[in-house]
């Protein structure tokens, strides 16, 4: 289910984030060079993300969003030289199983450095925070400000975030 790499990986140290504005990205926050979370972007602004120095795009919009582009944003993508995954995630009703395809797309040998987003950044950030606990094992105190930092904002998100750390404990 998950990808076996996990265990082999070390407890990642606290990084710096920073907002920058970008024509054709909405919300932009960054850690360093390991990751961005947003909101919306426009397709043709993939080939700054490509010049930012990510190798991915991680697209959590589901395709019936106002906006959404997931088929132009991927042909886009790939144009750009990006590695792209579309993983629909709903934040009215959070499905485990798209948590489950985030962490096997995020631990995927030769994903990270990743760009992340989703309509507003929300949902970016709270996969993240998921990624931050499973993975890198983080408690979930320090996690949490992280992900705050990067735009997560739904208590509802959040918490859909815990109880899914909970069920996936080893």
């Amino acid at each position: 289910m998950f990808a076996a790499s996990w265990l082999a990986l070390m407890p990642a140290r606290a990084q710096e984030i920073t907002k920058e504005n970008v024509d054709g990205i909405v919300n932009l926050r960054r850690l360093e060079t390991t990751v961005a979370c947003s909101g919306a972007i426009k397709p043709d602004a993939l080939p700054n993300i490509r010049k930012m120095g990510f190798v991915s795009v991680i697209n959590l919009r589901e395709p019936a969003e106002p906006g959404a582009n997931v088929e132009e944003e991927g042909v886009a993508a790939k144009a750009a030289g990006l590695r792209y995954y579309s993983i629909p995630f709903n934040s009215n009703s959070p499905d485990p199983a798209a948590a489950d395809k985030f962490l096997d797309a995020i631990t995927a040998k030769g994903t990270e450095p990743a760009f992340i987003h989703c309509a507003g950044g929300g949902r970016a950030a709270t996969m993240w925070f998921i990624k931050r606990m499973v993975v890198d094992h983080w408690d979930a105190g320090r996690a949490a400000k992280e992900a705050t930092d990067l735009g997560m904002n739904s208590p509802k998100l959040k918490q859909f975030a815990i109880d899914y750390v909970q069920a996936h404990k080893r």
